[in-house]
């Protein structure tokens, strides 16, 4: 390990519990496939993201960063922002939202299909 820090990459579903072991990570970036294909897969969906959210939240360490991401166009973004914050609320960790992430100018949302403004991310800082 370098005096600057380490990183691992890892499947994010298997990963997060697994490693609980005590260790406290400054940044941890979670960016799962999409999770949401049809609209009756919405419910099923919103309990993996928060999850997934609440096992990082877990691993966090005092000031850590959260930026967590959803590809899942059914899946609005103030949607997603509630599952997060209920993670953060399940993981008894105080967090704010410090930045939004977007997809690029490339993939343009349709005014008729506002699922094509399916990229979404939080940056999150844990107080």
């Amino acid at each position: 390990m370098s005096a600057r820090g380490s990183s691992i990459e890892a499947d994010v579903f298997g990963n997060c519990a697994a490693n609980e072991a005590g260790n406290r990570y400054g940044l941890i970036v979670l960016d799962p496939p999409k999770l949401v294909q049809r609209t009756d897969q919405v419910d099923k969906a919103t309990r993996a993201y928060k999850d997934l959210n609440l096992q990082a939240f877990r691993l966090l360490g005092p000031g850590g960063h959260l930026v967590t991401f959803s590809c899942s166009g059914l899946l609005d973004e103030d949607l997603f922002q509630k599952v997060v914050a209920g993670a953060a609320l399940d993981a008894g960790r105080e967090a704010r939202i410090v930045g939004r992430l977007h997809q690029a100018s490339d993939h343009p949302v349709l005014l008729t299909m506002p699922e094509s403004a399916y990229l979404k991310g939080l940056v999150i800082e844990v107080v």
